[in-house]
């Protein structure tokens, strides 16, 4: 059974937002020119943030659902423009379900681009 596609906006001021609550203040999620200096294309969302809004879709899909497990690989950057945003989809289909557990396979992409690799859920009703 596929599940709706749900959409998130990421934008430079996400990337500072989320940076605070991580902590993680590395350069390349704010600074162009440092992201640039080490070979990106530009500033880019952490793969956690991404992975979190993919985590956030599985939640929404699956209210009052306990997420048991979800994991995925980080493929390719999501690169964040200095002005408005980028969006990111996030699919899902059920695989299955057995002994109240279901699992979620997800394709997570960025302008056409896979941007989690393997990224699966398990959520329990």
């Amino acid at each position: 059974m596929s599940l709706a596609t749900r959409t998130f906006t990421i934008t430079r001021a996400d990337l500072v937002r989320y940076a605070a609550a991580s902590g993680d203040h590395n350069p390349i999620h704010q600074d162009e020119a440092v992201a640039t200096s080490v070979g990106l294309p530009g500033v880019i969302a952490h793969g956690m943030y991404t992975m979190a809004l993919a985590a956030r879709a599985v939640d929404e899909w699956f209210p009052g659902a306990e997420v048991v497990t979800f994991g995925c690989k980080f493929t390719n950057p999501v690169v964040v423009p200095a002005e408005g945003g980028v969006d990111i989809e996030v699919a899902g289909e059920v695989k299955g379900s057995d002994d109240g557990l279901t699992t979620v396979a997800l394709t997570v992409t960025c302008e056409g681009q896979k941007v989690l690799g393997m990224p699966r859920a398990v959520v329990r009703a």
